[in-house]
Formats: C-alpha cells, structure tokens, sequence
C-alpha cells in the first residue's frame, strides 16, 4: 500500500477565506493597515507574511474552484492545492486491488483502514470468480497482511488493523523510548509488528513493495501522463484514478498474455519480427541457390581432361569459387 499528492487544477493565488471570503492579498494588506505596514509597500508585505505562521491553514482557507482540494505541501517542495492518491496493491501479481481519493492534506496513517476495508471488499467481490482452468485463485480469507513504508505506522494503525484481523509489515520509523502507560493494545500491536518486519520475511515483502507498488506508481503518474490533475471535484478525480488504475491493469494482464503492455513496446516487438521474417526469407533463398557448376562455367581458365575441381561456396559473398589441383 502506498499514496501519492497530484497537484489540483487550482492555483494558490486563488484561495479566499472561508469566514469573510476576502482573497489572500486582500487578506495580507488588512493585516498589514491594523500594524501600521504600509499596505501598497509589496516588499514590507512580504517581508510580514514570512513572519507568520499557520498562514495557509485548510480550516481558514479554501479555493472558490475546487473546494475540496486541500492545501498541502508536494514532494517536490512547493505548497499547492492537491488531492492524495492511495492504492492497494497485490504484492504477488502486482495488480491494483483498489483506489481510495483523498484530499491533500490527509495522514497516510488516518485513510490507511479506509483502504484496506476497499481492498477487503473488491477482494470479496472475486472470491466466487472461476479461472478458466476451473480453479479458484483468491484467498477465500480475503486480505490478510499489509505492508506499507513508515508514513503509515502508527500506535492506532497498529491496532485498528490488528482488530481487523490483519497482520502488519510496516517500516518503523526511530522514535527513541516509548511509554505505554496505558496502551497495551497498542504496545502489543506495534511490538508484533516489530518483530515480523524484522524477520526474512518481512524484508523481503519490504523489498518486494518497492518493486511492486512503486511501478505503479511510475505506470500511472510519470509515464502515463498524470503528474496533474485536470478535473476539479474529489468524485471526478476518483474517476480519472479509477480509469487511469484500470488501464495500468489492462497493461500488466497484455504483458502477462502477450510479453508487450504498451502500444510503443508492441511497436517495437513488430519491427523485430519483420526483421527476423525478411532475414528468415533471406536464407531460405541462400538455400536454393546453386551449390555447383558446370565445368565449362568456371572461370576462363582452359584445363587438361582429368584434373580434378573442388568447388567452393561463399556465404558471404555468395558466388561460387573454385580451386584446381594439378596433376
């Protein structure tokens, strides 16, 4: 399991207040006039904003075009209006389970249940499905282990998930001396965790999640296209994450089926095979030329009856060579 931020299609310079619906600038010079600032010096009133804190905080602030897109801080470093992505990922196959939309500034560690409780579901909906051997290929237990990095784990993870019946692998992050006082479910549930991520098999489905749910996560949002979002609305943008996942499954069952995923990879497996056909062809006409000559063919070279002419065959230069012994 693991999330991503896409940048919403709303832009920053944008947001209003929600209490008095004033813009952000507008905001900035009432401030600046109720401290003295000269509110049309833009350097004073950069200078104040810096010294501010909590200045963009979703509680007092929202976007008049998405107002479900929440403010939050992107990997790359810049503050945006976004929405969180987060999948559930078949750590065997490498098919996505299901997508959960959130907004931006949701905890990995507060939609984590909410997902897992989807995955549950969608792998319910294909217990009963039949393969066409005639065997039935999923867990009639449903989902039964988790494995996440350490923006998940937490004391409630922990045991929210332990109560749902699910064993957890997830990365634990230093946090130095614990008290417990009073949390003994929770010390239980992150003890167990502890020790299974640190046993082989946890390392291995740690090392497994990055080769599983990060190429996903490379399919869905670097090489196909979507480093942003272009609809507005937390259903629309389920809807494109929706189509978006469903295409990259569509893609790992091709590979599965045919060894190609992507129309440019069918492309390129389509050059090879006409090439391997003309050198195929090519061959085959080298087969059926003649191996030998008639004597009187052979050169201009007149010889006595009886001396013996060994025939020789290039392939490379694809004619025929001769050499005479004397007698």
């Amino acid at each position: 399991m693991d999330s991503t931020t896409l940048e919403a299609n709303a832009a920053m310079r944008s947001i209003v207040r929600r209490d008095t619906g004033e813009s952000y600038s507008g905001h900035l010079k009432r401030l600046a006039e109720a401290e003295g600032v000269e509110a049309t010096d833009t350097a004073a009133l950069r200078r104040m904003d810096r010294k501010r804190r909590k200045k963009t905080s979703n509680e007092d602030w929202t976007s008049p075009h998405d107002a479900e897109a929440e403010i939050t801080k992107l990997k790359d470093g810049r503050t945006a209006l976004a929405y969180k992505a987060e999948n559930a990922v078949d750590m065997e196959t490498g098919a996505i389970v299901t997508v959960t939309t959130h907004g931006g500034a949701a905890a990995d560690s507060t939609t984590v249940e909410a997902t897992v409780i989807e995955a549950g579901v969608a792998v319910a909906d294909l217990i009963p499905e039949v393969t066409p051997e005639g065997s039935y290929e999923v867990h009639t237990d449903g989902v039964e282990e988790v494995v996440a990095d350490k923006g998940y784990h937490s004391n409630d993870v922990a045991r929210g998930l332990a109560e749902l019946g699910v064993r957890t692998y997830i990365a634990e992050p230093e946090r130095g001396a614990r008290n417990w006082k009073g949390k003994a479910a929770e010390k239980e549930a992150v003890y167990a965790n502890r020790r299974r991520i640190r046993g082989g098999y946890g390392q291995r489905l740690q090392r497994q999640r990055g080769e599983k749910i990060e190429r996903n996560f490379a399919h869905q949002f670097d090489s196909g296209g979507m480093d942003r979002l272009w609809v507005r609305g937390i259903e629309n943008v389920h809807k494109k994450l929706l189509i978006q996942a469903a295409a990259c499954n569509l893609a790992l069952l091709m590979r599965s089926l045919y060894g190609v995923g992507k129309p440019r990879a069918a492309h390129d497996n389509l050059a090879q095979a006409v090439f391997a056909i003309l050198a195929f062809i090519e061959d085959i006409e080298g087969f059926s030329r003649p191996r030998f000559a008639h004597p009187a063919s052979v050169g201009t070279t007149i010889l006595d009856a009886g001396t013996p002419i060994y025939l020789f065959w290039s392939k490379r230069k694809s004619t025929i060579q001769t050499h005479a012994v004397s007698g």
